[in-house]
């Protein structure tokens, strides 16, 4: 891991930036891929499983009785533990359930907002080395309790050409409408376009490699809505003495083991951690079944010194870190000075993991800097903001002269007239009560 001293404000901006992909070609490539899907339908999807999943198969819908017998596959302290995460998961993601706004804004104006779910939404879960029925759960849940009225699930096959019966249950218990297996960016295109199989969606959720974050970006340029924008995940390491370094050592690798790409950042006032964090991960290092790949990710990943904490937390702020780990003798002070973060762990004790799997929180979040303006994945990402207004007769003859105004200035007559012939209308009644039966 590279130490940098004090790095001056002037490098922030390149301390910060986050590997460079070919987007040009990656791009043109997923492009590609989504306009075979939109085109051709199931059966390009067939062909892209073959070629990329080595996979045959003729209906990607998952049958019910599968997902159903998931339960008897699946080890039953695993179930226990998914209980527990659905629970606090649960919890967490209703109190965020919002209410509906009301607000009388003068005499006679009555303005309110009522939040309503996303109609059909579609989760990508991704496959690869790890099944993550964790992501069902953040996911799935959150729609649920927000109410949506269909949701669809893709995921890749497995080398069997089935799923992990661990999504499957994951699935079933967050009460997901339909599962398909299907994965890439052939999966955000058929969900974004639809194909004989697969429904067409609103909004697109869920992680991906570069192909698929590339899927949902294109499909959001052609006015699907998706989540949040994304790259390879990270996490930043606030620490000092007080923390046990192997403490450390393993937030740093339960990081990088996630990919190679994957972004891992140790920022310190105290130099003498160092030196033990570093003997740590080396110890550690040894024992992971993904070794090489967060050997990989330790590569690119950096120790960062700085002589104060105001300094050092104006720089995390500029990185606004996905993962936010505070472990030092005064996180509270400094959790009060975060301004852009995916989500903060407090303490000695409160580790990444416990919100990626079942603290409650979401583990779906913003990384690549979007943390400076996005949120992670929360119940009102799965629903949608409608105002409606209401004006009197009465409260019109003193709001309505005021708007003609502004539109005369905006030079929007048409908008203009739409208020006039309501004032005349009202100036012409001989019987000015009418305006009480007109509330």
């Amino acid at each position: 891991m590279k130490v940098i001293i004090n790095p001056p404000v002037a490098e922030w901006g390149d301390l910060c930036n986050r590997p460079l992909i070919d987007n040009a070609r990656l791009e043109k490539n997923v492009r590609e891929i989504m306009e075979n899907v939109r085109r051709g339908g199931d059966e390009a999807l067939r062909e892209y499983t073959r070629r990329f999943d080595g996979a045959d198969i003729d209906d990607f819908r998952v049958p019910d009785h599968r997902i159903a017998s998931s339960v008897n596959e699946l080890d039953p302290r695993l179930l226990e533990a998914v209980e527990l995460a659905i629970k606090n998961i649960e919890s967490f993601h209703a109190a965020q359930k919002p209410e509906e706004v009301h607000v009388d804004t003068m005499p006679g104006v009555s303005c309110s907002m009522r939040y309503l779910p996303v109609e059909k939404v579609g989760l990508y879960i991704p496959g690869g080395s790890a099944p993550l029925f964790s992501t069902v759960l953040m996911l799935g849940l959150p729609a649920r309790i927000a109410g949506c009225r269909e949701v669809i699930l893709c995921t890749p096959p497995g080398p069997n050409g089935d799923i992990h019966p661990a999504v499957l249950y994951a699935a079933s218990r967050s009460s997901i409408t339909s599962v398909y297996t299907i994965g890439g960016a052939q999966a955000i295109a058929a969900m974004a376009w639809g194909t004989e199989t697969i429904p067409k969606v609103d909004k697109l959720f869920g992680p991906g490699n570069q192909w698929v974050t590339m899927a949902k970006q294109l499909a959001a340029s052609e006015g699907i809505a998706i989540d949040l924008p994304a790259g390879p995940s990270e996490v930043t390491v606030v620490a000092d003495k007080s923390v046990p370094p192997e403490f450390i050592a393993a937030d740093l690798l339960s990081q990088a083991e996630h990919g190679a790409d994957s972004q891992v950042m140790l920022v310190t006032t105290d130099a003498g951690i160092i030196g033990p964090v570093k003997i740590e991960v080396e110890r550690l290092l040894k024992r992971l079944p993904r070794r090489k790949i967060a050997e990989a990710a330790l590569k690119f990943s950096k120790i960062l010194v700085f002589n104060d904490y105001d300094i050092l937390m104006d720089f995390v702020n500029t990185y606004a870190p996905e993962h936010l780990i505070i472990a030092t003798s005064n996180y509270n002070d400094l959790s009060g000075k975060v301004l852009n973060a995916g989500s903060v762990f407090l303490g000695n004790f409160t580790p990444e993991s416990a919100g990626d799997y079942a603290s409650g929180t979401n583990h779906t979040l913003p990384t690549n800097g979007f943390a400076r303006a996005w949120s992670g994945v929360g119940t009102e990402a799965f629903m949608k903001r409608i105002s409606f207004q209401e004006v009197s007769g009465k409260a019109l003859q003193v709001l309505g002269p005021m708007v003609e105004f502004m539109a005369q200035a905006e030079e929007l007559e048409a908008h203009r007239q739409a208020v006039k012939v309501r004032l005349d209308y009202l100036v012409n009644q001989k019987n000015l009560s009418w305006d009480q039966s007109i509330h």
